[in-house]
């Protein structure tokens, strides 16, 4: 009876180590494939964006900008229904915003 039992245990125990080496060859693979995945596919770059005071001031600076050039055109388009005139003022608009910034936001350097 006990080398049965003995026998059982060993059938066991040699069958549990075989299937921890599967899993650990398994593991393995998928660790070496991982690995390989990894050189191929760039890092992905995190973008946050920066919460100075002046960095702040730029957004709603530049929010404050694009929401007077959306103006800008929308009244065009409005008072003036030809094509022409709106692609006028959307080409002196393009120009003269980086302009209008500079001088009136001292974005110099």
């Amino acid at each position: 009876m006990s080398k049965e039992r003995a026998r059982r245990r060993a059938e066991r125990e040699a069958e549990r180590a075989r299937a921890m080496r599967v899993n650990e060859e398994r593991q393995a693979r998928r660790s070496r494939r991982r690995a390989a995945l990894a050189r191929l596919v760039p890092r992905p770059v995190r973008v946050r964006r920066q919460g100075g005071l002046i960095a702040r001031r730029h957004r709603v600076q530049n929010l404050v900008v694009g929401a007077a050039f959306v103006l800008v055109q929308a009244l065009a388009w409005l008072l003036w229904g030809s094509l022409a005139a709106s692609f006028a003022v959307l080409v002196l608009s393009v120009l003269l915003v980086p302009v209008v910034v500079t001088l009136a936001f001292d974005r110099r350097t």
